[in-house]
């Protein structure tokens, strides 16, 4: 094994108090942000169209996205210890890529991780159905949606990541987190809100594609075949230049065609975090263990993104 991923910072036994925190951690909680914030964005598009805000289905919508987001994460974890991903990961940069860790340092056994997971996803279900008895029945379709492609993620049959099919799921998943905030409050479709929400979707899929070169080598012993591990790195980090220029530019759009207040174009700020993270890309696509610094600036431009924009929407 490789010394250099062996850290003081991975998480062991010994670090929780009790049962509880240790389930808690499981959960991988600082991650959870990524899916608040698109959360965020949904209630202040509500806001920004004149619709009073239901706190209470804004509380129930992010409190659903967060265990939606905790039960993919624990899954994910159970599915990668079952195809060997995370057993032959040497080049992780913990917390960021490789897992939780609990399964491979035997905090929890993989059957307890499976039952965690399917657990988390129970609550979504039960709190997804009051929303939807409050709302209609579009928000039950979306709900169903997004659970499935959070499962199917990583688990057999489907395995989309594996297929190079994970960036457009994770858009897909992240992407309609805004409509279904959107939803929970007004019960209207609005194909605005999913054109919106399209940015914030880019920016986490590229959280993705960056996260995969340090689990690259460990990603194709496990026949986890998305595009970092299909491609030539020299080929491969240009995905990263394409989504984040992507992203960027539809805000541009959209404010130019007045489906975003000019006061969105300061959501534009992060960029510079993005081509921060692509110049470190294009340094270390082949010593992914450098690349930690690089995965800061694409989660910080994402979160910082998100939150600029609804900052946007709301005043």
């Amino acid at each position: 094994m490789n010394t250099q991923v062996e850290s003081s910072t991975e998480p062991s036994i010994d670090q929780y108090s009790n049962i509880f925190s240790v389930y808690f951690a499981a959960t991988r909680p600082p991650f959870i942000l990524a899916t608040l914030i698109p959360i965020l964005i949904g209630m202040a598009y509500t806001h920004h169209q004149g619709f009073a805000i239901q706190w209470g289905a804004f509380f129930l919508a992010l409190l659903a996205g967060a265990f939606l987001h905790a039960g993919v994460n624990v899954l994910n974890d159970y599915y990668d210890a079952l195809n060997g991903t995370d057993d032959f990961n040497e080049e992780r940069i913990y917390p960021f890529t490789g897992g939780s860790r609990f399964i491979q340092n035997q905090i929890l056994t993989k059957k307890q991780m499976r039952n965690f997971g399917w657990g988390l996803i129970a609550v979504v279900v039960l709190i997804g159905f009051y929303l939807v008895l409050n709302t209609g029945w579009a928000l039950l379709a979306l709900g169903i949606f997004g659970i499935l492609i959070g499962w199917a993620y990583s688990a057999p049959p489907f395995r989309l990541n594996s297929r190079g099919l994970g960036e457009l799921t994770v858009l897909l998943g992240f992407g309609l987190l805004p409509f279904g905030a959107w939803l929970s409050q007004t019960g209207v479709i609005s194909l605005n809100i999913i054109l919106i929400a399209i940015p914030i979707g880019l920016l986490t899929c590229n959280l993705l594609y960056i996260n995969q070169y340090p689990d690259r080598k460990a990603d194709i012993h496990a026949k986890k075949m998305h595009w970092v591990a299909r491609l030539p790195t020299r080929y491969s980090r240009w995905g990263y230049v394409i989504i984040s220029s992507l992203a960027w530019s539809l805000i541009v759009l959209y404010v130019s065609i007045d489906l975003l207040p000019k006061l969105s174009l300061i959501s534009l700020l992060p960029i510079v975090l993005s081509i921060i993270a692509a110049k470190e890309l294009f340094k270390y696509s082949d010593q992914p263990q450098q690349l930690e610094i690089a995965i800061k600036m694409t989660l910080l431009s994402m979160l910082l993104h998100g939150l600029l924009l609804t900052v946007s929407l709301l005043f």
